[in-house]
């Protein structure tokens, strides 16, 4: 008895502990940061990813990336979700994070291997990010007249497939932005970007309102209204939706006439609510039954049923108009107005404007390209565009791109280190080496020779702090000047970000999984894992085929 091991954790569950745990972490997050590398900057290259189902991606976008992949790896998922999270806060800078993140991770384990302890190397990196931090707000400038927002979108939608078009759709966006600022802010929720396929991205335009993919319910419909006065509602037009289960007993045929001729008057008592309204065009986000449509057609009322929320919250923010959940509540007080109503086709997409609205807090981009793929990738850069213009609106000020301001911080960082005694001061100077890593990779990912170039860098901001890269020309240049501009909102959010993130990966110094966790999320009920190939015999699960510990 004596003998008996103990098993406290199910068999089969696999543990890696200290150096292991962190060495496989650290190696996790090296790999994720090395996939995306490729993409960042304007000569950035695309990432092709395939589906289960076939559907193939073609992006840039280090969000869309991280998005489609199935990554298994606990450390490697943090990653992906702080770069989610940088995504929903600030709209772009999701490469960096992750760039950033990995660099950080790969100087933490040159320190940890020179004996340098965990704790000491998380609070160095601690101090070296609030440092960082106020660091970028002093060399920020002030800066949110449309000239400087249109700059900070082109250098956001710069090597993210519109560069020939950039500067038609830097002006679409600003002027999306400006639309709909309010209170000094501007909520991108607002805007919606439709796209449609055929023609060029040159065709794309800036509706004057708000665009709905949506066609009325019947062609008889009318499709051109004048002086609109809209109705939105969030309540059925069908008895399906509007009764519970009964049952009824029908004897004779003239019961089951009445039965009809009963079901025929709710439905006209109900449109009627809408006729009393007088509303002449009605947006419902249910179903509307085929009876009602023809009664909303014969009083020439422009119809639409099962509209989305987002749309339907877009239009009521436009025309002010008032949800409406209950029917009985239809009045005049509960109506938007716009000025013009219609629906146009544009190549072979149908789509319904409401223009000409008196304070439209909503807008909308129809995007154009020649195919899917490109009005997709288009899509995309366009939403990091409204991010950055939105959060400089807020924000007001901005900093100079092209690694200008990682290389001013790496120089300030520096002398920040070494005016810290104890061993604290590595952990802020490999911290400054690590921010080395955006202007490195520009210049790799523009395939011009890194060593000069970066020298030339650190000569040149002895004497001007907004000397850049320009990766189409090898040479550095004066970045303000050249227009290539950033939001100081997005930097800061991915210092902190990436920071914290190593952080997190730094002090784990103990994984517990249970079986084949860390690399498959579990096999099909073919016993396959998510690669589609079986499982291998005398593998027994962990990272690299290690088997499973008792």
């Amino acid at each position: 008895m004596a003998n008996q091991p103990i098993f406290i954790l199910p068999q089969g569950t696999e543990r890696y502990t200290k150096r292991d745990a962190l060495r496989m972490n650290i190696t996790a997050g090296k790999v994720l940061a090395g996939i995306v590398r490729t993409t960042l900057g304007p000569k950035g290259m695309d990432k092709m990813l395939v589906n289960s189902l076939g559907d193939v991606t073609v992006t840039n976008d280090g969000a869309t990336i991280m998005g489609e992949m199935e990554i298994a790896q606990p450390a490697a998922r943090m990653l992906v979700e702080t770069a989610k999270k940088q995504e929903e806060i600030v709209g772009d800078g999701t490469t960096s994070v992750v760039v950033i993140a990995g660099e950080l991770l790969a100087k933490a384990e040159e320190l940890l291997e020179d004996g340098i302890a965990t704790s000491v190397v998380v609070k160095g990196y601690r101090n070296a990010t609030a440092k960082a931090v106020e660091l970028l707000e002093d060399i920020a400038i002030d800066a949110d007249d449309e000239e400087t927002l249109k700059k900070v979108a082109i250098t956001a939608m710069s090597g993210k497939g519109s560069d020939y078009a950039k500067e038609h759709l830097a002006d679409i966006v600003v002027k999306a932005a400006l639309r709909i600022k309010e209170d000094g802010k501007s909520d991108i929720d607002n805007i919606n970007i439709q796209r449609v396929s055929g023609d060029s991205v040159e065709d794309s335009f800036l509706a004057e309102g708000v665009v709905i993919d949506k066609a009325p319910v019947s062609k008889n419909m009318p499709k051109d209204v004048e002086d609109a006065k809209i109705a939105i509602m969030k309540y059925p037009i069908e008895l399906k939706d509007m009764t519970t289960s009964t049952k009824i007993d029908i004897t004779s045929p003239e019961q089951f006439e009445l039965f009809l001729n009963n079901e025929e008057q709710m439905v006209k008592d109900l449109v009627q609510k809408v006729i009393d309204s007088g509303a002449n065009v009605l947006f419902c986000q249910k179903g509307i039954d085929d009876l009602a449509e023809h009664y909303l057609k014969k009083a020439g009322i422009m119809t639409f049923k099962r509209v989305k929320k987002s749309d339907m919250e877009r239009i009521e923010k436009a025309t002010g108009a008032k949800l409406v959940t209950d029917i009985e509540d239809l009045s005049e007080d509960k109506l938007g107005s716009a000025g013009h109503v219609y629906l146009d086709k544009i190549f072979d997409h149908e789509l319904t404007f409401i223009e000409e609205c008196e304070n439209p807090k909503a807008s909308s981009i129809v995007l154009r390209g020649s195919t899917r793929y490109v009005t997709e990738q288009i899509s995309r850069a366009i939403d990091d565009a409204l991010g950055v213009v939105a959060a400089t609106i807020e924000e007001g000020k901005v900093l100079i791109g092209g690694g200008a301001c990682e290389i001013d911080l790496v120089k300030q960082l520096r002398e920040y280190g070494e005016s810290v005694s104890g061993r604290e001061q590595l952990a802020i100077l490999k911290y400054a080496e690590a921010l080395e890593v955006i202007p490195r990779t520009l210049i790799e990912n523009a395939g011009l020779d890194t060593i000069n170039l970066i020298a030339d860098l650190k000569a040149a901001h002895e004497e001007n702090k907004f000397i850049g890269i320009n990766v189409f020309d090898g040479k550095v240049v004066d970045m303000k000047e050249a227009g290539v501009i950033e939001p100081l909102r997005v930097k800061i959010q991915a210092l902190q970000s990436a920071g914290e993130a190593t952080e997190m990966i730094l002090r784990i110094d103990d994984m517990i999984a249970a079986r084949n966790a860390l690399n498959s999320t579990g096999p099909d009920e073919s016993g396959n894992d998510d690669s589609g190939m079986p499982p291998m015999p005398g593998m027994g699960g962990g990272m690299g085929g290690m088997p499973p510990m008792m």
